[in-house]
């Protein structure tokens, strides 16, 4: 008897990844379009046919080149259909995808290449082809390196397709696919190393096809367009993907992180990821449309999203003059929103970090309904979302845990989780593995969080961010940033103050919206070092603080501050692929300014 829930998608049950091929052109003949992509102001699109086609040609190379079962081979790229191609067609012959971000430096590589015993290796870019390069001599295993166009270097892809239609061997991949195992490792994920060298998370297919599995009633059975912008090399991301190939929707990839809000308007999708930052993003776009109103518009559309935040997810919760002002607003202002981003979606996945709650209920109100989710590249990676039942979406928590996976709070406040989605092991590292996952199964997820009597989960923090004043006092920087970063004036921020007698901040200002507020205030500056040095802007985030320290705990107030003129990002290695900032980096970075505070 099967384990999972029916669905009314005509969808089949399926035990390795790799069967999401197969089940995706039997179960959605009518699909004319798997994967696309935008280049050269065009979308290039991909049948379910070609998808499957080109995999195969894929995996009959590998097996001519002489990759094994559970051999490790890599994908470093970013997001691109050929990334799936290239994942399934390693899955199939029985070996082990490892995507590994294009963004990571030399030694990272080198590093991950050699303790992965990576055999082959498909690169995207010139300046990873060239770390790849650089790095050979030091990587024995690593015996073939491709890349994706022509770069006069190494192999290409088009020609690794073209062996495999030279080469076809069908009753070969058969069998390799026939001998692949539910409990095989599929891939090993490497997370960034903040203390130490990456750790190779190992995941099994079962691991992500039961998330499939109980994730697969999430999106509305009408939804049929995903727009795809996290990377690929992250759980999350990758682990939707899967779910959307599954279900037989398109997967569309976006440019990049710069033309979201175009390819949203273009594709009209129906569903995506997001992090929260990009939700706060998209919120102050909303937001600044105001400015350049008259009078009387600008008056109606500020009550019409004052009342979008007041929102109560629950229909029962939501009174009948909230519900005929809704209405009303709707038809002046959300129903126009909504066209603005897109206007046909079914749900948002937001991940990686909490979503502040008057977001949540802002882009529910306008139409854009925000699913929560939690998890780990540990556990595959949901340990708990929102979902359709009853409370299943309830601002301030992440949602009920998958059905499968047990969740409970330590005594310290720990998260742990137990089920159907904890990893492996870490590949090469069981002392590793013992100490994030005890004797009874349980994996320790390093996040503080709690349970209310419905059943839903809340994150509250980092244990290993948890901080203790001079003063013998416990402070949690994310909730203090999390509270702070609801100015406009803030893009980011770290909270310090260990073993100090007060909490204290590293200000990254929001730029754009500083710059606006300067020219409306009469602020001269010629560079962000000048903008942030002016008397007049540091009082203006000092009555931002001292308006959000009036929410906070004596402990837990910003006491000083210093505002860094730089703008924190993925290319200065600040900010992870999912938007979260690097504590550790930020600290070291500004090693000087923190001293100066506590003087």
């Amino acid at each position: 008897m099967s384990k999972f829930k029916n669905t009314p998608r005509n969808t089949r049950e399926i035990t390795r990844l790799f069967d999401i091929l197969t089940q995706y052109s039997e179960s959605f003949p009518e699909q004319r379009t798997a994967l696309a992509i935008k280049s050269d102001n065009r979308w290039l699109t991909y049948s379910p046919q070609e998808y499957k086609r080109i995999t195969d040609n894929l995996s009959y190379a590998f097996i001519k080149l002489g990759i094994e079962p559970g051999d490790r081979v890599g994908i470093i790229s970013t997001n691109r259909p050929e990334w799936n191609m290239l994942d399934m067609a390693i899955m199939q012959v029985g070996a082990i995808t490892v995507p590994v971000y294009p963004t990571i430096s030399e030694s990272d590589y080198q590093y991950i290449i050699n303790h992965s015993g990576m055999k082959l290796a498909v690169v995207e870019g010139h300046e990873v082809m060239t770390k790849f390069s650089n790095i050979l001599p030091q990587t024995p295993d690593l015996k073939l390196v491709y890349t994706f166009i022509d770069r006069k270097r190494f192999p290409y892809f088009a020609q690794l397709v073209q062996l495999g239609e030279e080469n076809p061997n069908p009753e070969e991949l058969q069998r390799r696919r026939d001998n692949v195992k539910p409990e095989d490792c599929s891939t090993i994920m490497y997370t960034s190393g903040t203390t130490g060298a990456p750790k190779g998370v190992m995941l099994s297919h079962y691991n992500i096809v039961s998330q499939l599995m109980n994730l697969r009633q999430t999106p509305a059975s009408w939804s049929d367009k995903a727009l795809s912008f996290l990377p690929l090399c992250h759980a999350y991301e990758r682990m939707l993907v899967f779910l959307y190939q599954y279900l037989g929707m398109t997967v569309y990839y976006v440019q990049s992180l710069a033309t979201i809000g175009e390819n949203i308007k273009e594709v009209r999708p129906t569903m995506m990821s997001a992090v929260p930052r990009v939700l706060e993003k998209m919120f102050d776009k909303i937001v600044a449309a105001q400015k350049n109103m008259k009078p009387l518009p600008s008056k109606i559309f500020g009550w019409a999203m004052e009342l979008a935040q007041e929102y109560k997810l629950q229909d029962e919760d939501r009174t009948a003059w909230y519900n005929f002002r809704h209405w009303f607003a709707d038809k002046l202002i959300y129903k126009k929103i909504r066209g603005n981003i897109g206007g046909n979606f079914d749900i948002v996945v937001s991940g990686a970090a909490s979503i502040k709650p008057q977001l949540a209920s802002f882009f529910s109100a306008i139409g854009l309904p925000v699913f929560e989710g939690y998890g780990a590249t540990e556990t595959s990676p949901v340990i708990a979302v929102s979902c359709r039942e009853r409370y299943g979406r309830e601002v301030g928590t992440v949602g009920f845990p998958l059905p499968g996976v047990e969740v409970r709070i330590s005594d310290a406040g720990e998260i742990l989780c137990r089920g159907h989605n904890v990893m492996m092991g870490y590949y090469k590292a069981p002392e590793l593995t013992a100490e994030v996952i005890d004797d009874e199964g349980w994996y320790h997820t390093g996040d503080t969080g709690r349970i209310n009597k419905l059943g839903q989960v809340t994150v509250t923090g980092r244990i290993k961010n948890l901080f203790k004043t001079s003063m013998g006092k416990y402070v949690n920087p994310q909730l203090v940033e999390d509270i702070c970063c609801e100015s406009p004036f803030i893009d980011n921020m770290v909270v310090v103050g260990e073993n100090q007698k007060f909490a204290a901040a590293i200000i990254s200002p929001d730029f754009e919206y500083l710059k606006s507020w300067c020219r409306q205030n009469g602020v001269e500056y010629t560079t962000n070092e000048e903008m942030v040095a002016n008397p007049n802007v540091i009082k203006a985030f000092a009555d931002e603080i001292a308006h959000f320290n009036q929410s906070l705990g004596a402990t837990e107030q910003v006491k000083k501050f210093e505002l860094v003129p730089e703008t924190w990002s993925q290319k200065n290695n600040i900010l992870t692929p999912t938007l979260k900032v690097k504590r550790f980096l930020v600290q070291e970075k500004y090693k000087d300014l923190i001293d100066k505070i506590y003087k």
